[in-house]
């Protein structure tokens, strides 16, 4: 198995953090409540029943030898767009208000300097 890959498997075990799967062959692997889905998971029962068959994808492999997997419908497109859009806030929002502190910082200086505003 290697990362990437989409595996099946069945739920074995719920935890109040994940689930615990059985591959198809034969290894062990586990999801955690924020790999489960794309909204908010505040009960892992919610969303995964003892014997549920589940496709997943394999993420990486834990420090136990389970195998990470991931119930996200998420492409790497989809991220890399996510993560544009916060740039972009981000930056608007850092011009937003380099501007304003500019704005305040020349009154502040003009004042200091007695200059009037010319109408």
């Amino acid at each position: 198995m290697e990362v990437g890959q989409v595996v099946k498997g069945k739920v074995t075990e719920v935890l109040k953090f994940g689930a615990n799967i059985e591959l198809e062959n034969g290894e062990k692997g586990f999801i955690h409540i924020s790999k489960i889905s794309n909204q908010y998971v505040q009960k892992v029962e919610d969303f995964l029943k003892v014997g549920q068959d589940i496709e997943a994808k394999v993420i990486g492999k834990g420090r136990d030898g389970k195998w990470e997997l991931s119930l996200k419908e998420e492409t790497q497109e989809d991220q890399a767009e996510a993560k544009k859009e916060e740039f972009e806030k981000k930056l608007a929002k850092f011009l937003k208000d380099s501007q304003k502190t500019y704005s305040e910082y020349k009154k502040r200086l003009d004042k200091k300097q007695g200059v009037t505003k010319r109408r």
